[in-house]
């Protein structure tokens, strides 16, 4: 054991996964006496048919208002739409349908119902989740993506527009109230989508594993969640069937189960380039992994063996730098085998804007549980890097 401290374990999510879950809806929309309901969504499912879909299932059971308006990195303005609607119409049930923006919106509208006053003071780092007492309705969470694990978390990252930076809003009482996990909703993801979600799960899981919180049976977990990617990324991206969307939702689950542990500098690094470049999460985090990782190396070199060893990499022989140097070019290899850019100027990020990003990275506190310590200037290199 590394540490002696006493910790807690928690597992309380209760997730109903599988091909078809989704038309189980109705039967949990009874079980726990929803009589309005508020779905939670985006315009890109409304047009793709799934809130249709929805609808129909729902239709009969209980009253639906929808709120299709959810943005990508929401906004508090977008967050307190989906309140006043909340509040304006009743309901007593909260169904979120979509990716990790759509999931987060869901969850923090919940929080938001009976919690007023500034946004920034339920953040984690001034121990937000305190003041977190009222009642929060359930929460229905049903993902369309396998990247952020939102569906298990009890976090949610809304953007402050006061300062234009990502919070992370913490509360056990945000957690869902039941994860609907349906790979089928999956299968019609583009290829690009599929993989930046897929290597948003990859990052979860891998920085979860190195993070300094104690937590065995997380780091069980994430490298069950390494497995799973190395084995399906590839093949779900390519067009691969049921077997690969499966597992990498199990996948998506899993590294949100396993960052109970928090993250690490990869996350510190990705939220600036959401809010200041407008880099897709998922892609953030998939172009400033492999660099996260070298900056870890040093200090990391074992735990990164064992990633090695989970993506399917042969590390007998190999000591456990090598072994490290291993696991990075395996994940390079990813990129290049889902043809996702390897370089944020190829998704538009400039060299002038780094002092920028970096003064919010270092803010982030994320980069808190990475297991080498993180100065400013670290956060500039780091950016240089993956120019």
């Amino acid at each position: 054991m590394a540490k002696s401290t006493v910790t807690s374990f928690s597992f309380p999510t209760r997730v109903v996964f599988g091909s078809g879950a989704v038309s189980q809806l109705p039967e949990l929309l009874a079980e726990y006496g929803a009589k309005r309901v508020l779905l939670v969504t985006d315009q890109g499912l409304v047009h793709a048919g799934l809130v249709e879909r929805v609808l129909k299932l729902v239709s009969g059971s209980s009253e639906v208002t929808c709120f299709d308006r959810v943005e990508p990195n929401p906004t508090e303005s977008c967050l307190e739409e989906a309140v006043t609607l909340l509040r304006r119409e009743s309901c007593d049930l909260v169904v979120g349908l979509g990716g990790g923006s759509v999931l987060d919106t869901a969850k923090a509208a919940c929080m938001r119902l009976n919690h007023p006053g500034p946004l920034n003071q339920y953040e984690i780092q001034v121990e937000g989740y305190r003041r977190v007492t009222g009642e929060v309705p359930a929460n229905i969470a049903i993902p369309t993506t396998a990247g952020t694990g939102s569906e298990v978390g009890r976090s949610a990252v809304i953007t402050l527009e006061t300062d234009n930076r990502k919070a992370v809003l913490l509360s056990p009482k945000i957690l869902p109230t039941v994860a609907l996990c349906d790979p089928e909703l999956t299968l019609s993801l583009p290829a690009g989508l599929t993989a930046s979600t897929g290597m948003d799960a990859l990052t979860h899981n891998l920085e979860a594993y190195l993070s300094t919180e104690f937590h065995p049976i997380c780091d069980a977990i994430a490298l069950g969640g390494i497995r799973l990617v190395g084995r399906h990324l590839v093949d779900a991206v390519k067009g691969g069937g049921i077997e690969a969307r499966s597992g990498m939702m199990l996948a998506s689950s899993m590294g949100a189960i396993a960052f109970q542990k928090d993250l690490g500098v990869a996350h510190a690094l990705a939220h600036p380039l959401s809010t200041l470049s407008g880099v897709p999460h998922g892609l953030a985090n998939a172009i400033v992994l492999p660099h996260a990782m070298a900056f870890n190396k040093p200090v990391s070199a074992d735990r990164l063996r064992d990633v090695a060893c989970a993506l399917g990499c042969g590390v007998d022989g190999l000591n456990e730098l090598d072994g490290a140097e291993l696991a990075i070019q395996k994940v390079e290899g990813l990129l290049e085998q889902t043809d996702l850019p390897n370089r944020l100027s190829a998704v538009g990020v400039e060299e002038d804007l780094l002092p920028e990003l970096a003064a919010q990275a270092i803010a982030d506190p994320n980069h808190r549980t990475n297991p080498r310590p993180c100065t400013c200037e670290d956060m500039v290199r780091l950016y240089r890097a993956a120019l």
